[in-house]
């Protein structure tokens, strides 16, 4: 991995680690909570056969980059993604932001990309338009129950992170899409995390309501949700996004769960690399 310094020379200074493999069009690929760039393996080591740059890095707060205080807000975590693209002099770039990483992909095209530098977005399994549950959000999920994994993430973290990480690929007593040394290895990503981050972040997504930045979405986006999602249900997220963001492509992955970038890695590929084009 390489590292790049964002706000140089500024009090907050801080190190992001990323991945940079392949040449051609830009991808930029953002993580959900509360892994790392690393969940996208399976994207990082074919995407660039077919002629794409993919470009991964670690959130603040999580995997080899800073993990500092503050700062995990979606202002500043959007804020980060525009020094990335522009200390890499990025252009025709197409931002993938999966779950979590959903919110800086918006948050990114409502406030900075004035230069047109991002063309096209894909959110997968993404938190988009808005978690919470309150009168005119009905589907949402209620702060109570978030309020119950900060409780359960500061009483014992590697086993909430053990528990979720079940349902976020599908995990079953009888069958399992995932091996056992699979889980584990994802309960490690999860925990490189600060657990400031972890909390910090979780209120992030859970609370911010991205519905009017959605319906101002002017570029193409690809929406990827699966229908056996219990992390982010089909319903509350990708199915609302595709009937307020404007010029999308809306694909429902037929019994996948939350972590389909992995579980159905060879569909998600191909359906990556016809949007980028």
């Amino acid at each position: 991995m390489k590292n790049l310094k964002i706000n140089e020379g500024q009090a907050n200074e801080i190190n992001i680690a990323y991945h940079d493999l392949g040449e051609g069009k830009p991808l930029i690929l953002i993580h959900g909570w509360p892994s790392t760039s690393a969940m996208f393996e399976s994207q990082l080591t074919e995407l660039p056969k077919k002629g794409i740059r993919c470009i991964a890095y670690d959130r603040r707060g999580f995997g080899k980059s800073d993990q500092p205080f503050s700062g995990y807000d979606y202002d500043t975590l959007a804020s980060d993604l525009d020094q990335i693209i522009k200390k890499l002099d990025l252009k025709d770039v197409t931002l993938l932001g999966f779950s979590m990483g959903g919110g800086e992909v918006v948050r990114y095209l409502s406030k900075f990309n004035t230069e047109g530098r991002v063309t096209k977005a894909i959110l997968a399994s993404s938190i988009i338009p808005f978690i919470k549950k309150t009168e005119d959000n009905p589907k949402g999920v209620p702060i109570e129950m978030i309020d119950g994994f900060a409780d359960n993430i500061k009483a014992d973290r590697p086993a909430f992170m053990a528990s979720f990480l079940k349902n976020f690929f599908g995990d079953k007593l009888i069958a399992s899409p995932v091996s056992k040394e699979f889980l584990d290895w994802n309960v490690n990503l999860c925990m490189q995390a600060s657990p400031i981050a972890t909390l910090e972040c979780m209120y992030a997504w859970a609370e911010t309501d991205f519905r009017e930045e959605a319906r101002k979405i002017a570029i193409p986006t690809l929406i990827i949700h699966g229908d056996a999602d219990t992390n982010v249900p089909l319903e509350l997220a990708g199915k609302q996004a595709s009937e307020i963001i404007p010029n999308n492509k809306f694909l429902i992955y037929k019994g996948q769960p939350h972590g389909l970038v992995y579980t159905d890695k060879d569909q998600f590929n191909k359906d990556v690399v016809t949007f980028i084009g």
